[in-house]
């Protein structure tokens, strides 16, 4: 597995592990409530906690190549930065491998 791939795969599992959190809160109706995620970045070691209100996090969700990683946390080579908070940056894959195994892995497209 080269480099792009493994921090495709790491994002993957980071973002599946978010998706689970959303739906535990939703579980116990903490709505209102911000998320506490972890960061999506592609270092498999990364710990680094972000919030994110639900609002927040549907709408990165919206979009597969999406994912919301601690300021800094940013890959240039396989990402590219979309929107800065001060709680977290917004990233999106870039075309080829990191985008495909994003739309791939996507838990929420169905396939």
């Amino acid at each position: 597995m080269n480099r792009e791939e493994r921090i495709g795969m790491n994002e993957a599992v980071f973002r599946d592990v978010n998706e689970r959190i959303e739906d535990v809160a939703s579980a116990f109706n903490m709505t209102t409530e911000p998320l506490d995620l972890i960061c999506e970045c592609g270092d498999a070691a990364c710990v680094d906690r972000i919030s994110l209100t639900r609002d927040e996090y549907e709408k990165i969700r919206a979009d597969p190549r999406f994912f919301a990683v601690a300021s800094g946390h940013v890959a240039p080579d396989v990402e590219q930065v979309v929107e800065t908070h001060s709680r977290y940056d917004v990233v999106r894959k870039l075309k080829g491998v990191p985008a495909e195994i994003a739309q791939t892995t996507d838990p929420r497209s169905g396939s």
